[in-house]
């Protein structure tokens, strides 16, 4: 499934609405929220508690549906898509991370982060593969399975599964949610390499602002809906930001 894209957004969302339940016990994750995700770039999604932020990536990445409104990868309108496609535009075009590790425990970690290729029934590029696993820095690692690894070196195994089919985008949801603070920079600093020296697209929810400095920009939600965004974010501004927004 190769589409060439044409838009500068890896991804967009356009007046997203989503609603769980019925009548009194209605719930309205998102409320008209518009974003859009520039190729090559590092964006952070924060707001208080019950924003909507995992919900408006679930549903840019393909994991949930909107009640209405649009989300794109690329050109590529994901409601448009039948069941299949969107199965297949999730593995070869989106790379996912999230706070569980969600690694398969009887395969190792270059099985893990080979799977999204093996599913496919395709080879790594063996340059990019390697470029990954000098970054990543789990080369005497590779054999070992998740149970034999510390939580740090768990999440850079998910990383790099996520890097290896060279996806568009990248989602991350709190991804340095379950690391202590050595093993969260360690990670962080990662993703903010793969940006800067490749290219690569990252989208992360995250409460931190400690995190979200490591980002481009930041986009803020508020009540479902985008609220005000900041460009080259420090720990100490976004701390601000986050309480006038009661978050």
């Amino acid at each position: 499934m190769t589409t060439e894209t044409t838009t500068e957004y890896a991804a967009r969302l356009e007046n997203g609405v989503k609603t769980y339940g019925g009548g009194d016990a209605v719930v309205h994750a998102l409320n008209g929220a518009t974003a859009e995700f520039v190729r090559a770039r590092f964006t952070a999604i924060m707001g208080p508690s019950g924003s909507g932020k995992s919900t408006l990536l679930h549903c840019i990445a393909g994991l949930d549906s909107l009640t209405s409104g649009s989300a794109y990868i690329g050109d590529i309108e994901l409601s448009s898509l039948k069941d299949r496609d969107l199965t297949l535009l999730r593995r070869e075009r989106i790379g996912f991370v999230f706070q569980a590790y969600n690694l398969v425990p009887s395969l190792t970690a270059q099985e893990n982060i080979l799977l999204p290729l093996t599913i496919g029934g395709e080879k790594p590029d063996e340059d990019w593969y390697n470029q990954i696993l000098d970054i990543v820095d789990l080369r005497d690692r590779l054999d070992h399975l998740p149970s034999e690894l510390s939580g740090g070196q768990q999440q850079r195994v998910a990383a790099a599964r996520a890097l290896v089919s060279k996806p568009e985008i990248i989602f991350a949801d709190e991804p340095s949610g379950n690391l202590d603070s050595k093993a969260g920079a360690e990670l962080l600093g990662f993703m903010r390499r793969v940006v800067t020296e490749f290219g690569q697209t990252i989208v992360m929810v995250t409460h931190d602002p400690n995190t979200a400095a490591y980002a481009d920009r930041i986009i803020f939600l508020e009540d479902g809906v985008t609220v005000d965004e900041m460009m080259d974010p420090t720990a100490d501004s976004v701390l601000d930001k986050l309480k006038s927004l009661g978050g």
